[in-house]
This record gives C-alpha cells, structure tokens and sequence, in this order.
C-alpha cells in the first residue's frame, strides 16, 4: 500500500504527514516537489543520517497537502508542526506567549494595551516584549508622556465630565470633547514613533514645540515638554549602540552540549540593541547546525509580528531563498539572511554566540538544582507517608463551585517533581447537588479509576501517590470510593490549606511536615496548582453560561445567530457588547435590524 502510495505521488508542491503505526503523526515536512521529496527518504543515500534512518524505520503511513507555492507549503508546515508537535520535528521547548503592545489605530481615538496574542484586527502591535517587567514599566511611561486615554470600550459616549486620568493630565478627554481627532491623532503618531525606536525624531519634534511654547509665554505648557523630552532622553542613554548605521536586524546564534541546544537572539532597531531573548529546542539526535537554524527560522518568525531588515546568521540555512521569500511577504518590503564573515558584524555574532553558551550552561545548572531539590521532596514525601519507593506519578484532585452550583473538578499530575500538562483532566460533576464537597470528591475519583479498569488509555497509568484537597472528609470519601472498586492499595493523601495538615488513612492525627520541607514545598505546589486548574474551568463554564443567558434574552437571536456571534466573537460578551451595529450586521446571518436589536439591547441608555 505503501509502495502504491508513493508512485502516485504528484509532482507539486505541498507538505506531507508522515505516520506511524497507530496513525499518529511523527513528521511534518514541506517540498516543492511531493514525489521527489517524499519518495528520497525511502532511498538508502538520503537515509544516511540517524535521524533518517529513525523515522523511515517507524514510518508505516503518510499523507499529502498540496499548495500553491513553496512559501504557502512552509506556512502550512510551520502550522501543522505546531499544532501536532511531531516527534521526528525539531521544536522550540518554549512554548511562551510574549505580551505585546497594541495601539488601536483602527478606533476614532485609539488606546495603547498590553496583550498576549496578534490580531488582524487593523491595530498595530509592537513586540515581541521578553521581559514582561519591562513592558509593564513602558506602558506606564508612554501613558505619562502621551496622554492618551486608557478606557477599555472601543465606541464610547460623550461625557459629560473627564475621568480622573483627565484631571491628572494622563488623558485629553476626548470623551468629552476636549481634544479634536486630528490633535489626539498626533498624539498616537508620536506614540509610533516612540515604540519604532525614533526617538531621536521625537526629540526635535519636543524641543521646537517647547521653544514655540517659550516664545508664547507658556512657561507651565513648557516645562510639561521639558519634562517628558527628560523621560525620552533617559530611555535613550540605556540603549546600547550597536551600530553607526540605523538598521534593524535579529542576530541570531546557537550553542549546544550533548543533549540540548540553546539560540540566542539579539534584536537591534535602529543600530541600537533593544533586548534579547534565548530559547531551548528538542529534536531528534544527529540534526545538523542548518537544520537547527531553518527550523528555529520558521517557528520563531510564523509567531512574529515584526521582521526586519536583516538576519544575521552564524552559517547558511537550508531553503534560503524560500525563506527570504516568506519573511519579505510577511514585512512587506525585502528581507536578507546574511552570514558575515568579517568586521563588527561577525564580532556582533560571536557577542551572542558567547550569550548562547552562557545562556545554556546556566539552564544546565538551574536544572541541576532543581532535579536535586525534586528528588530531595520526593525522598522527604515517601518517608513522611511511609512510602516503599519515591513516588514517580503523583495525582492531585480539587473541586470547585460557587454555592454548589457549576460543579466542577480538575485532575493534574505530576511526574518526578514536574508538572505533566498532557496528563491533566478535568471533570464535570455530574451526580452531585449542592455545596457538597465529599461528595464530588468521590465521583471524581470514582470516575478516574472507573475509567481505568475499563482500559481507558488517558487513564491507565496509575498514581504512586493520590492528593485529595481537603482534610478528612474529603479523605474518607476517596478512600471508601477506591476501595470499592479494589483501589485501596493505592497511597491516599488529604492536604489541608488551613495548617498545611496532612492526613493519611489509619490516623485520625496529622502529619506535620516541617515549613522548610521541600516534600511540603512540592505538595503545596501540586494542591496549587489543581486548585488553579479547577477555577479556570469552572470560570469558562461560567462565562459560557452568562454569555449564553445574556444572548437568549435578546429578541429574533434564536441559537444560530448566537452560534454565528459567538463564532465571530470569540466567545466575548465584551466584544459583542462593544461592537458597533456595522459590525453586528456584518456576522453572517445577521441582518440589519436584527444587529441594531443587539446594539439596543447592550446600550439601553442610549436609545432614545
């Protein structure tokens, strides 16, 4: 079938799939040409590598998407490797979402935030930040130098009074019409200016707008300006100069040891260095320094709002051309990947290179550090509970409600010390009424370990050790639900939030670990997090609730129009509630009066 598969290939560009035996996904890759790509790995020379030799070795199946061109056939992989993590594919580690810094420029009179994830809504978006410390402090800076307003709603009202950011002089009041939009659009145009990084520009723009001032006589006005160029001029003398020329460029560099791989980058906007960033990545063993880098290239910038002018490269990537190609799409103007060879910019690269290799020595020691603290808990745990062994799997379990309504709980696990975010669960309680914590305690358990006698694969691996939030109550009901179903042998738990109690079958006293106990340390983690993993389902049901009660009340919304607003929405009563009648009307399904009856209904003090 295999065989059949592969001489029907087309000879077209696309990504294919490869498989394994169980029809999972082990591997994503892209080519201009299926046929020719897809039938090399089963040839011996392009299996010299081990990693090769790997992969077509667990390969029983694959699957082919055909695209328009090379550079669609790389989106769409950088897609489907992050969506199925394949494990043949080399992956960043670093799952992280950077904040952002959004000015609304679609809005009449926009507003500047700090967000987590890039729209294509019309704002602009400044970042990615690496430090959210630092994000947070030039957001306070920019609303202190540009007054701009800080209210949250994208249509508003006119007012009859400013805020109190207006009276503070941290806000124009446009809502009250004490700036016209051509003079408050000024304003968002030197807020640009200032997050590009020309800074120098703004400083002309501020000192002849301060002499102006001083030639009028409006000292109070000029010292204002005279106080927010001081501000400007600060940010500016932190700022290392890079370079004499005003280019933007990512310097981008790598070390590695025998298990891991760290790339440093450097990012340079207008010849000075603004901040940097490192990342940790995973992959098979075997993977070439090209490899490392064109698979860094495509992750990092699929993700990436801004790209810039230049790359600077310690070596030559694979696909350079397609690659260049993809970034000068996604800027809007050319982009070069260079490698140099000599001069500032080669001292430049070494620069982050040497940040690389301190960057992957320290994450070897902070590892280190931790694995001995975790096996230091584990050890601590397994002799306070009398435990035969270190416990590998631990299970915690946490309930919650609000007035025993929206009953729900979560399951989180952790193994050798460390969360394991794939393993967690989480349950609706079904059979239980009311505040009634025991017994929910005992579906949930009762529902886990149910699922496991029956051969439920996200439920077979048992816990060495079971952690029930709560104290003796909540001890008992798990313990008489798990004995039931011949689970008594498992190791039980209750962890009491009040002292930080624990207590075990058998002893109606508790076990007091010590304050500085990295056993309590670990416990007090995992309870905190199953804690934290129950109110943030409890809380989506709870908004999914509101949102749907709200959307049921309006008139002629029956439940496709909601599915239809929802699905445009993204959930968000907020956005359906700030939208405008235009944009109501512009959800499928929706017409014209049946848009301006969402709008009446969110602004009832506006109809007149």
């Amino acid at each position: 079938m295999l065989e059949e598969k592969l001489n029907n290939l087309p000879d077209k560009p696309g990504v294919y799939l490869m498989k394994d035996h169980k029809g999972g996904i082990i591997y994503v890759g892209k080519a201009i040409n299926l046929k020719n790509r897809v039938k090399s790995y089963f040839v011996s020379q392009h299996a010299d590598s081990p990693k090769t030799r790997l992969l077509v070795q667990n390969i029983c199946d694959f699957e082919c998407i055909l695209t328009d061109t090379e550079v669609e056939a790389l989106i769409l992989e950088s897609n489907l490797i992050k969506k199925h993590k394949p494990k043949y594919n080399i992956r960043l580690t670093d799952d992280k979402h950077y904040p952002y810094l959004r000015v609304t420029v679609q809005e009449a009179y926009p507003r500047i935030e700090i967000v987590r994830s890039i729209k294509k809504d019309g704002a602009r978006y400044f970042g990615p930040y690496t430090d959210t410390g630092a994000v947070n402090e030039t957001l306070k800076l920019l609303k202190r130098i540009f007054p701009v307003r800080s209210c949250k709603q994208a249509v508003f009202t006119r007012q009859e009074r400013p805020c109190l950011n207006a009276h503070i002089r941290q806000c124009q009041a446009p809502c009250c019409g004490l700036i016209s939009n051509e003079d408050y659009r000024k304003i968002i145009n030197e807020v640009i200016l200032f997050l590009e990084g020309r800074q120098e520009d703004l400083i002309r723009r501020f000192n002849l707008r301060m002499l102006k001032a001083a030639e009028e006589l409006q000292f109070e006005k000029a010292a204002e300006i005279r106080d927010q160029l001081q501000s400007i001029e600060k940010i500016i003398e932190k700022q290392k100069i890079i370079s004499e020329r005003l280019v933007d460029m990512d310097v981008i560099n790598y070390a590695r040891n025998e298990n891991e791989t760290c790339l440093e980058i450097f990012f340079v906007r207008r010849g000075k260095l603004l901040g940097r960033d490192h990342f940790f990545i995973e992959g098979p063993a075997g993977i070439s320094g090209q490899e490392i880098l064109t698979a860094f290239l495509k992750q990092y910038y699929s993700r990436t709002e801004y790209v810039p002018l230049e790359v600077l490269l310690p070596e030559t990537v694979e696909e350079k051309a397609v690659l260049e190609t993809w970034l000068a799409e996604k800027r809007g103007a050319r982009v070069s990947l260079k490698v140099p060879q000599k001069g500032d910019k080669r001292d430049l690269l070494e620069l982050v290179g040497k940040n690389a290799q301190e960057s992957l020595q320290q994450e070897f020691r902070t590892k280190r550090h931790q694995d001995k603290k975790g096996r230091e808990a584990l050890s601590e745990i397994a002799q306070a509970l009398a435990l035969p062994t270190e416990p590998v799997r631990i299970e915690c379990y946490d309930i919650s409600h609000i007035q025993g309504t929206q009953t729900v709980a979560s399951m989180v696990v952790f193994e050798r010390g460390k969360a394991a975010s794939a393993e967690y669960r989480r349950f609706k309680i079904k059979t239980t009424d009311g505040p009634d914590d025991f017994a929910a305690m005992a579906e949930v358990i009762k529902r886990r370990l149910s699922k496991a006698s029956t051969g439920d694969e996200k439920f077979q691996t048992l816990p060495d050790l079971i952690i029930v939030d709560g104290g003796k109550g909540q001890l008992s009901a798990a313990l008489a639900v798990m004995e039931g179903l011949g689970y008594g042998a498992l190791p039980l738990a209750a962890l009491a939030k009040e002292n930080e109690w624990l207590f075990v079958r058998g002893n109606p006293n508790p076990l007091i670990l010590p304050r500085d106990s990295q056993g309590l340390y670990l416990l007090q983690r995992i309870r905190d997090e199953a804690h934290r993993y129950a109110i943030t389902y409890h809380r989506l049901l709870r908004g999914k609730r509101s949102l749907s009660s709200a959307l049921d009340e309006i008139p002629g919304i029956g439940p496709k129009r909601k599915a239809a607003l929802l699905k445009h929405f993204g959930l968000s009563l907020k956005k359906i509630a700030g939208a405008s009648s235009e944009e109501l009307a512009g959800v499928e399904g929706i017409n014209n009066e049946t848009a301006r009856q969402v709008w009446d209904y969110f602004h009832p003090a506006e109809i007149q």
